[in-house]
């Protein structure tokens, strides 16, 4: 489970990288390839989309892939499912997909050809997200764009507007974030309150992806381990390291144990039960003895 979501986390961020390398001007439709599958008992589609590059060619430089409802592309499940011939449209703010092609066997594939919206162009603009400005000092193309994966993505100038209001100092990177990760200012404001220290878009994406709410902050805050920071907080989920957890082990006389402590805990799978049959045959209550006993190594020393 913890693989799944830092593989999530890694193309994400990998996924913002390659949208830093588009070239599309605000008026320029581009043009590229789709393909689609039923994902989630085949309730939503997934779609990949593709973009020639500049010459008409095909490459897989610039791969976007997402979630869709059938509402958001005037699409049906069952003319997946029937298959054949298919048109139609994802359209955003930031511009207009049309797709045409074909599905088969609840698979299909085909062309698009995306247009620019300039009027959201320059609604970012105005609001302080240039899109047709390069951001990197050592970039080589200064008339980058993000308009294509603005639209994929949905991000949208109430978007902007939203996350403008909790008072974070943001970049057009991390309005991409934001709608990968669904990350608003109400769940901004809310990781803020918390006494969060010097809390970053990339603790809120590690938030979202690690299910750690505002709730889970105050608790490790009365548990002691506030000052943990994030990665803290994400260790604490990936070990399944609870307060239940936490109470459980403290109730058996181990009261002072730091994080790193409980996640070895958690690793060697010693819970409470393991630690009173322990303690009943003599293991002193130190982690490093508790995981010897759990190894065995206690019982070939004896031997």
């Amino acid at each position: 489970m913890s693989k799944k979501m830092l593989l999530l986390f890694v193309l994400s961020v990998a996924f913002v990288a390659s949208v830093f390398s588009l070239k599309l001007s605000a008026q320029t439709p581009a043009t590229g390839d789709w393909s689609a599958s039923l994902v989630d008992n085949e309730s939503k589609i997934n779609l990949n989309f593709g973009l020639r590059s500049e010459n008409g060619e095909k490459t897989n430089r610039h791969q976007f892939g997402q979630t869709y409802d059938f509402a958001e592309l005037g699409l049906t499940r069952e003319q997946v499912l029937r298959g054949g011939p298919v048109r139609f449209t994802l359209a955003r703010e930031a511009g207009t997909i049309d797709c045409e092609g074909s599905f088969q066997n609840s698979k299909g594939s085909g062309t698009f050809r995306f247009t620019p919206n300039a009027a959201f162009v320059s609604g970012m603009k105005s609001r302080g997200f240039d899109f047709e400005k390069a951001t990197r000092t050592n970039d080589r193309t200064p008339q980058e764009n993000r308009i294509f994966a603005a639209a994929a993505l949905n991000v949208t100038t109430a978007l902007a507007d939203d996350l403008a209001t909790a008072g974070f100092k943001l970049d057009i990177d991390d309005l991409f974030k934001a709608a990968i990760f669904k990350i608003d200012s109400n769940f901004m404001r809310e990781m803020a309150a918390t006494g969060f220290p010097n809390l970053s878009m990339e603790d809120l994406v590690k938030a979202r992806i690690f299910k750690i709410d505002a709730d889970l902050v105050k608790q490790a805050n009365q548990l002691g381990f506030g000052k943990q920071g994030m990665e803290g907080l994400v260790k604490m989920r990936i070990f399944k390291v609870t307060p239940e957890f936490i109470a459980e082990v403290r109730n058996e006389g181990l009261s002072d144990l730091s994080l790193e402590e409980l996640v070895k805990l958690q690793i060697f799978k010693i819970d409470a039960e393991f630690i009173r049959q322990a303690k009943a045959e003599g293991v002193p209550l130190e982690v490093e003895r508790l995981v010897q006993r759990k190894l065995g190594f206690d019982r070939r020393r004896a031997l």
